[in-house]
Formats: structure tokens, sequence, C-alpha cells
């Protein structure tokens, strides 16, 4: 029996989480206020089109870290990249 940590494909069995972290360029410290609202929003409206699971989110000031849960087949370079990809495209009206 597979318990509700162990997730189960028609091959296997798996259990993987990445701890992702990345910063702005130049470290700056430009994720605050509504960036960090916006920031957060679009990163759960991704990960749920990409089908990962976000368990855990932390943006600071000049850096962001994510807990992340996905498939075997999901690199975590390729999470990256659509995670920042799809953030960096998105324009952000700051009222």
């Amino acid at each position: 029996m597979v318990s509700k940590r162990w997730k189960c494909s028609n091959t296997c069995i798996y259990n993987i989480s990445y701890h992702l972290i990345w910063c702005p360029k130049y470290r700056r410290k430009v994720l605050i206020d509504d960036v960090e609202v916006k920031l957060k929003e679009l990163l759960y409206l991704k990960a749920s089109k990409i089908g990962i699971i976000i368990e855990e989110m932390e943006i600071m000031p000049d850096h962001v870290h994510l807990f992340v849960k996905a498939d075997p087949t999901a690199s975590p370079h390729w999470i990256v990249q659509q995670l920042k990809g799809y953030t960096s495209r998105v324009k952000i009206k700051i009222s």
C-alpha cells in the first residue's frame, strides 16, 4: 500500500522533491511589496500548468526559495527554466 508521501505511475513509485533557489541580477533587492505578491501568484499558476506542486515558498527581497515536488520526468533545470522564463515575460502592473 502506498502512503500519501509516495506517488505512483505505471512503472515506479516515487517521492521527488527539489529545493530551488535563485536571485535577481546583481542580487538587487527588488522582490518587495507588489512585486512579491504578483511573483507568488505567477509561480503558483505556472506550477499548476506544468504539473508540479510548490510545497513551500519564501520570497526574500533579493532571492527566492522554493521547495517543489515533481514527477521523475521533470528535471530540476527544466522546472527552473519554466518558472523563471514565465515570470520574466509577464508584465507586472504596479499600482
